[in-house]
């Protein structure tokens, strides 16, 4: 039932977009010059649609490969802010995105179907690449050292007061202790098997013993700080952990896939454009936690636009110019 659900929701997803008249994309929101990203021949006026999910970090990473792109010469059309996984998957298999920022986990246990996740960031990169290749024709390339991975948080106060360090931990208080209070979860964390559900499962988590508490991803930090949940799932490159005083719950069983970024394209689409492979290694390869997580700061607390965070980085690493 649930597998049938999360097509229903991707397919709606793909009518909002076409309903919407992006089936192109639009402009892209600022321009930019070349810098040490010179001009291509081979991507002179190519149309690329570059895409992304809905969130913070993705939206970045997005605008990131349309800024690279159009220094390089392409014409590139911004269908950035897709609602969901599935609905991104979608459009790329589609033909409606021609290039994106994916997460390797996502790729082997959503998009593949796998239940275990491999343990080295390498190997797991390498086995997505392959079976994602051989199974529906998608490319993966130019992987990133950042590692987006999921985790459970608790604030300063209550890790003080509970003693509560690990997902194990979190497992007993849970399974025995009557008044543990709310778990906050994000939509699609609460229904993926790399989210709660395999994690319920790995650890022991008696389900109906949780106070859940569904809601946006950018609710479940402020809900965690503030008390209104004791528990709450991030993405561990998020700026507002570390600024708002979340303790990281340590995966003490190592549940939680692996999640280096690393760029999707169509196996057909790669082949014609090999330069945009070229073009964005470099860049990928500097896309560290440290680095995505002070860019997502700079969004989900400071309230620049991810567009601008995306182009003054590009900037301050010489990759492009502004115009």
């Amino acid at each position: 039932m649930r597998r049938r659900w999360t097509a229903v929701l991707a397919a709606l997803g793909l009518m909002l977009v076409a309903g919407c008249g992006l089936e192109s994309g639009g402009a892209v929101p600022l321009q930019v010059g070349a810098g040490s990203i010179r001009p291509d021949p081979g991507l002179q006026d190519v149309a690329i649609t570059v895409g992304s999910k809905d969130f913070t970090e993705q939206n970045i990473l997005g605008y990131v490969i349309e800024f690279a792109l159009t220094a390089a010469g392409a014409r590139v059309r911004d269908l950035t802010n897709i609602t969901g996984s599935n609905s991104l998957r979608d459009a790329q298999l589609h033909g409606q995105v021609d290039i994106a920022y994916d997460y390797t986990g996502t790729g082997w246990i959503n998009y593949l179907g796998n239940e275990k996740p491999i343990p080295d960031s390498r190997q797991q990169f390498e086995a997505v690449r392959d079976a994602d290749l051989a199974a529906h024709g998608m490319l993966w390339a130019d992987v990133a050292p950042m590692n987006n991975t999921y985790a459970l948080v608790t604030n300063a106060a209550s890790a003080q007061r509970t003693g509560t360090k690990t997902l194990s931990d979190y497992a007993r208080a849970v399974n025995t202790e009557p008044g543990t209070g709310p778990t906050c979860l994000g939509t699609e964390f609460s229904v993926r098997q790399d989210g709660f559900p395999g994690m319920a499962r790995t650890y022991g988590v008696d389900t109906g013993k949780v106070h859940k508490q569904i809601m946006q991803d950018a609710l479940v930090y402020t809900s965690t700080a503030n008390g209104g949940c004791q528990f709450g799932s991030v993405a561990t490159t998020d700026g507002r952990i570390k600024a708002l005083d979340l303790r990281v719950l340590d995966d003490d069983l190592g549940f939680f896939p692996k999640y280096n970024a690393a760029l999707v394209m169509r196996k057909s689409f790669a082949d014609a454009h090999p330069q945009v492979a070229t073009v964005m290694e470099p860049i990928s390869r500097l896309l560290t936690n440290e680095t995505i997580t002070e860019l997502n700061r700079k969004v989900d607390l400071e309230g620049a636009e991810p567009a601008t965070v995306a182009r003054d980085w590009l900037i301050s690493q010489g990759f492009v110019t502004a115009r």
